[in-house]
């Protein structure tokens, strides 16, 4: 019997939740409790291919980068390194967990993670104007000596007043790589972890040769292009809140449970949707259906076992 393909975009609290630390042992309790609840998706006859969120991760990563390269001189690593670094790390942590759920489930999957590359367009705008905060919070005096030893990096103030940000470009995701091997797997009955943190920016140079870029990639969007690649049945954004809302917490906020595209474009030109939270996810959401999908949910992975979960995009 052919199952639904699903694509599944944990959120950015999967692993590491507000206040902690990030240990390893909290990451991966964390990712235990997250990927639990993908197994109602397994056993409702779906394929899925999970994305994931690194925010956290490839920051930390970038503090050893700068720890390493401060205390021994070992080489910095290339933002595009870090991310694929986050990857590997991140979807070990996946692998092994959705491993174990599904052993103790005695349900039989195999789980693979893939390092993804996702080529961008090295004309794209955002090159020009990095908006993208990576990294660690610095004094505004910190970030001006920075800046002056290396031009090319670029820091702005926090829009919450804890610091300056070294920012970077976000390019709009034109393809995955490996797309047709990611659908042949997971087709196929296996789960794929692919597109990690949006995936490894890289574009390709004259001679067509693949190149890594310093940037990130928004991960809905970028699990949206995959989501249309491998022709996937549904597409769920998994965050911390079971609906969308709009008037988002104000006396008169409403939760939505099923809306067309024509509606989801009109609530986000209205500004329903905040550019550091929920808008990317619609963006991404619009982006699915209106590219052929059947229907984008938006939810917590607590829900997963409603069958009308969520807020629904369709066409």
């Amino acid at each position: 019997m052919n199952k639904k393909i699903a694509v599944v975009a944990l959120g950015g609290n999967a692993l590491i939740r507000g206040n902690e630390l990030g240990t390893i042992q909290q990451q991966e309790k964390n990712t235990y409790d997250t990927c639990i609840h993908l197994l109602k998706l397994v056993k409702n006859e779906h394929n899925i291919v999970i994305t994931h969120g690194n925010g956290p991760q490839v920051g930390n990563i970038m503090l050893r980068n700068d720890a390493g390269f401060k205390t021994y001189k070992i080489p910095k690593m290339p933002l595009d390194i870090c991310v694929a670094d986050s990857q590997g790390g991140i979807g070990y942590m996946i692998e092994r967990q959705m491993k174990n759920i599904l052993t103790e489930n005695k349900v039989r999957r195999n789980v693979i993670t893939i390092i993804t590359q996702v080529v961008v367009d090295l004309n794209d705008p955002a090159f020009a104007e990095p908006t993208k905060p990576v990294g660690a919070f610095y004094l505004k005096e910190e970030a001006e000596l920075l800046s002056k030893a290396n031009p090319e990096l670029v820091f702005k103030e926090d829009p919450r007043k804890r610091g300056w940000r070294r920012v970077v470009p976000s390019p709009k995701p034109m393809e995955i790589m490996n797309k047709k091997i990611i659908k042949d797997l997971v087709k196929r009955g296996n789960i794929v972890i692919a597109a990690g943190g949006g995936g490894v920016p890289v574009y390709r140079d004259k001679k067509k040769h693949l190149q890594g870029i310093e940037a990130v990639i928004d991960k809905d969007l970028a699990s949206a292009l995959l989501a249309r690649e491998i022709k996937a049945d549904a597409f769920f954004i998994l965050t911390d809140v079971s609906k969308v809302y709009i008037n988002f917490q104000k006396p008169n906020q409403r939760a939505l449970d099923k809306i067309s595209i024509a509606d989801a474009e009109r609530y986000y030109d209205e500004g329903e949707f905040a550019a550091g939270s929920m808008g990317p996810k619609i963006l991404a959401a619009i982006d699915f259906v209106k590219n052929g999908g059947r229907e984008t949910i938006i939810t917590e992975s607590t829900q997963l076992s409603d069958p009308n979960c969520g807020t629904r995009i369709v066409p």
